[in-house]
């Protein structure tokens, strides 16, 4: 089994957003970032800067702000950067060339690991306000969600393509059942992000997976809605619609009428045989 590996979207999306988002509500002048590369994060992302001093500029681990929140992966600030004793002082010439004096900063963390730095700064001296830490914060959570996703998608992706060729169902039906699983998965991930051409990625992958398992005589012959098809993939893998609620973030009822629907269209008299005549019409694998 062999699928064609989509390309990942670029993060530097995820990151321009999260620097769009904690301007606009931490109510901060400047707002850069940047991504982790090994032991050093450079920073290629900024709102409100007036001078270019800082785009592309390394912060190495333990140096300066930046560094040290890398290093130590927990937010840290300094209410005056120049005259801080808490931090070194290497960035000290493009830093104050900006005219920052406020500065507060937040790893982005994915399995414990330091992935980015989101920086927030004023040029006014003062202490970083609860504002200030939860706009911070909020940015990093949604990023690192993402960021863990699309690792997901490409670790799942790379799984199956790795995969040995030829008919699972019948010889090894182990596998078979995680391609299953992972067509399920990718769906449920699919429906997590907000991210549009990451969505649009994982349900390709799902249509690649749903038709390996198409009958070579029976193309498809009706139409599924994304929901009816969410809740056929739970119902395959045994899940009850009280389950598949849960899963979805749906209601019960609500999961009872797309099963419903999607029967009616498959002209399906059980559950099992929804789920069969998904399958041989390439709706699910």
């Amino acid at each position: 089994m062999s699928l064609p590996a989509a390309a990942r979207p670029d993060d530097r999306d995820v990151l321009r957003a999260a620097v769009r988002e904690v301007h606009a509500r931490s109510g901060m002048a400047v707002v850069f970032a940047g991504p982790v590369q090994g032991r050093a994060m450079r920073i290629d992302e900024m709102v409100g800067g007036r001078t270019r001093y800082l785009h592309g500029l390394e912060v190495l681990s333990g140096a300066g702000l930046g560094g040290r929140v890398l290093s130590e992966g927990r937010p840290a600030g300094v209410e005056d950067y120049g005259r801080a004793l808490d931090i070194t002082h290497e960035y000290d010439g493009p830093v104050l060339a900006e005219g920052l004096r406020t500065v507060a900063a937040v790893p982005v963390l994915v399995g414990g690991q330091a992935r980015a730095v989101l920086y927030a700064a004023s040029r006014e001296g003062g202490s970083v306000g609860d504002r200030v830490r939860d706009a911070l914060a909020r940015a990093a959570a949604r990023m690192a969600g993402e960021l863990a996703v699309r690792d997901e998608v490409d670790r799942r992706l790379a799984l199956m393509a790795t995969a040995p060729a030829g008919p699972p169902a019948a010889e090894d039906p182990a596998r078979w059942e995680e391609v299953r699983a992972v067509h399920a998965d990718l769906r449920l991930a699919a429906q997590a992000t907000g991210d549009a051409a990451l969505r649009e990625r994982l349900l390709s992958a799902c249509g690649r997976l749903a038709a390996l398992g198409a009958a070579p005589d029976a193309p498809p012959a009706v139409r599924l809605s994304a929901r009816e098809v969410d809740v056929l993939t739970q119902v395959a893998l045994g899940c009850s619609n009280r389950e598949t609620a849960t899963r979805l973030s749906l209601r019960p009822e609500t999961v009872k009428s797309y099963l419903g629907s999607a029967m009616t269209k498959l002209d399906a008299h059980s559950r099992l045989e929804a789920v069969v005549r998904a399958r041989r019409f390439g709706l699910l694998p």
